[in-house]
């Protein structure tokens, strides 16, 4: 286990074995690029500005900027050889001394996380959300057409997506107001119409997104080149009004039930910190069928992240688990949601995010979402001393993930309003 020189706390997530980065600001300060070690955000810009990456940065002045796009539009060689130099700038015992011998720097570019606005860590030019989780999808198959109709045909073919909206894309924290739209009639008849009014059935969805880096080009990825377009990846919660999300589903899909908010946490842990975690995925193989040479991924898997759910209601002083999950329980993973998003020619740029869909495990308690958890409502799920099917309003919902044996930590802290 390495060490820092900075002093960082026991339980912090925030470790020099992690260096994610994100976006922040300060009073008086527009918002520019920062890692994080424990409690203590680093300002890349002065560490820039101080021509501590000059022999490694292919152009000047990327850490300044309001968004870390120009930085992840550089070839992955630059991510990587960035995050080992903050690493040698950092670790004890120290292999670059700049900034550890530099007083003035260290008090010009340290910032205690209290201190701090977070911000987007990218601007989002398109979001694309999948449903690549086999439990999920076979939960949700099974409670609209039955057990022996789960999966749709093309469902083991290839990774199913749909176009999200990037503009409603926010850092976390962020209230989210029940929106409004809608709604079946008569829920056992629907030619009956609809009404307008707000959604009843407000859901979490528990999801890892990928943010794609590297430069636009129009030719179909590979499964190599699509692992290396992938700059990292960030929790992220994609709310979602089922009662709308019902009527308005068939025959394109889910509209304005998803389009109102979806959040992402505010660090990206990099997919360099994470390889130490890579691990099989729930599904094993992909042989039954094998996929089509296109999405043959030859060390085929995901990574071993812990993720888990909280709700605190408004009359609660802590939050309470309502589901631990892990990011393995993929059946696509993101290489290949990369590489099929690319088989036309369709174009990917930098900051682009790629939602893994509602990722749930094989038991009750690693279900990724309430309408799993209630089975569509049709039980209660405890939260805390309190039960309830869907979300209430003035509920916080935290998303959380973690690697085992390690401090690499993902998190959203959003509140239904």
């Amino acid at each position: 286990m390495a060490y820092s020189w900075l002093k960082v706390p026991n339980d912090s997530d925030f470790t020099i074995v992690n260096v994610p980065f994100g976006v922040f600001s300060v009073p008086g300060k527009s918002p520019r690029a920062a890692t994080i070690l424990g409690d203590t955000v680093l300002d890349l810009s002065l560490l820039e500005e101080a021509g501590l990456f000059d022999d490694i940065m292919p152009i000047a002045n990327i850490f300044c900027r309001p968004d870390l796009n120009t930085f992840i539009e550089q070839p992955k060689a630059v991510w990587s050889n960035v995050r080992q130099r903050v690493i040698r700038l950092l670790v004890e015992p120290c292999e670059d001394p700049r900034l550890k011998e530099n007083s003035a720097l260290k008090r010009a570019s340290f910032h205690h996380i209290a201190e701090v606005k977070m911000h987007l860590p990218i601007h989002v030019g398109d979001y694309t959300d999948f449903y690549s989780s086999r439990e999920h999808a076979t939960n949700v198959g099974t409670m609209f057409r039955g057990k022996d109709d789960a999966l749709q045909p093309n469902w083991l073919h290839l990774p199913v997506g749909y176009h999200g909206r990037a503009s409603t894309v926010y850092v976390s924290p962020h209230n989210v107001h029940r929106p409004y739209g809608q709604l079946q009639k008569d829920a056992n008849d629907p030619s009956q119409g609809s009404e307008y009014g707000p959604c009843q059935l407000m859901d979490f969805e528990l999801e890892m997104a990928a943010v794609v880096g590297g430069a636009a080009n129009t030719r179909p990825m590979t499964i190599e080149q699509a692992k290396s377009r992938i700059f990292g990846f960030l929790l992220m919660n994609d709310w979602s009004a089922r009662d709308i999300q019902k009527w308005e589903y068939v025959p394109l899909g889910p509209f304005t039930s998803k389009n109102f908010a979806t959040t992402v946490s505010p660090w990206i842990v990099t997919a360099d910190a994470l390889e130490a975690f890579a691990a099989p995925t729930s599904a094993g193989l992909q042989d039954n069928p094998t996929p089509l040479p296109y999405l043959q991924d030859p060390e085929y898997g995901s990574y071993d992240v812990v993720m888990t759910v909280a709700i605190q209601s408004a009359r609660q002083s802590q939050p309470n688990v309502v589901c631990t999950s892990n990011f393995k329980n993929l059946y696509w993973n993101s290489a290949q949601q990369l590489a099929h998003h690319t088989v036309t020619g369709c174009s990917m740029k930098a900051g682009d995010l790629l939602g893994s869909g509602t990722i749930s495990g094989s038991t009750e308690t690693s279900f990724g979402s309430m309408l799993e958890l209630s089975w569509k409502g049709s039980r209660e799920v405890k939260v805390g001393e309190e039960k309830r099917k869907f979300l209430h309003d003035g509920d916080v919902v935290v998303l959380k993930g973690h690697c085992v044996m390690s401090r690499h930590t993902f998190g959203c802290r959003d509140r239904s309003t």
